[in-house]
C-alpha cells in the first residue's frame, strides 16, 4: 500500500527511453555520469528564461551530443547564434569529448509536464492564488489536445499554518496502463512561507506497440518545427 511508481521509470523501454543514452564500463561510467549531471545542472541554472523541458545527452564514439528541448529556443541561440557558441565552448570545458548542440523547439509548452509544473511554481512565487494557477494550467492543456491532466500541490498553500496537499484532475490519467503516453514532472516553488512542491501528470494518448523511442518521435512530429542543426 502507498508505494507509488514513477510514471517515467515504469515506462522505460516500453514507450520511452532514457535521457542519457550511452554505454560505459568501470571507472568511465562514474566519470561520464558526473559530466552529465554537471552539464544538465549548468544548462538549467544558466538559461531559466528559455523554458527548458529536458536535456538529452548521447555519446556516440568520442562525441557528446546535447539536445536541449526548450519552448523559447531564441533565448539559447542569441543574436546571430552568438550565445549558442558561448554555451558550446563552456560545455566543452566540462567534458573530454567534442560537444555538439541541438536546440529542439517545443511548439506546445502547455502540454509539456515539466513546463506546466514550472509555470505553476513561478506563479506561486509571484503570489498568485494556487487554485487559479492550477485550474488555468489544466484548461490550457485540455484546450491544446491533452486527453487528461492531474496536478498536485503540497506545502503551506496560501500561507496556511499547516501544510496540506491539494489536487485537481481533468480528463483521464490511466497510470496503470503501460501503453499510455504519460508525461510526468515535478517542480518546487520557493515562497516566503517555505517550499511548495508541484507534481504534474499529462496523458497524451496511447502508443500501441513496444517502441522506446516512440515518445521522442511523437514529440518531434507534433511539437517541433524541426531540429536546428548540431553546432
Amino acid at each position: 500500500m502507498g508505494h507509488k511508481s514513477n510514471p517515467i521509470g515504469l515506462r522505460l523501454q516500453i514507450n520511452r527511453t532514457w535521457d542519457s543514452r550511452w554505454y560505459a564500463e568501470g571507472g568511465d561510467y562514474a566519470k561520464l555520469l558526473k559530466e552529465d549531471i554537471e552539464i544538465r545542472k549548468y544548462i538549467i541554472a544558466n538559461l531559466p528564461q528559455a523554458a527548458i523541458s529536458k536535456v538529452v545527452i548521447e555519446r556516440p564514439a568520442k562525441l557528446c551530443r546535447v539536445s536541449i528541448y526548450a519552448a523559447r529556443p531564441g533565448v539559447i541561440i542569441g543574436k546571430k547564434g552568438a550565445d549558442i557558441e558561448k554555451l558550446r565552448s563552456k560545455l566543452s570545458t566540462m567534458t573530454d569529448s567534442e560537444v555538439k548542440l541541438n536546440i529542439v523547439e517545443i511548439r506546445k509548452p502547455e502540454i509539456d509536464a515539466k513546463l506546466v509544473a514550472q509555470g505553476i511554481a513561478d506563479q506561486l512565487v509571484r503570489r498568485v492564488a494556487f487554485r487559479r494557477a492550477m485550474k488555468r494550467a489544466m484548461q490550457s492543456a485540455m484546450r491544446l489536445g491533452a486527453e487528461g491532466i492531474k496536478i498536485m500541490c503540497g506545502g503551506r498553500l496560501g500561507g496556511a499554518e499547516i501544510a496540506r496537499v491539494e489536487q485537481y484532475r481533468e480528463g483521464r490519467v490511466p497510470l496503470h496502463t503501460l501503453r499510455a503516453n504519460i508525461d510526468y514532472a515535478e517542480a518546487e516553488a520557493l515562497t516566503a512561507y517555505g517550499i511548495i512542491g508541484i507534481k504534474v501528470w499529462v496523458f497524451k494518448g496511447e502508443i500501441l506497440g513496444h517502441d522506446p523511442t516512440s515518445q521522442d518521435r511523437l514529440m518531434m512530429e507534433s511539437q517541433t518545427s524541426g531540429v536546428r542543426p548540431a553546432r
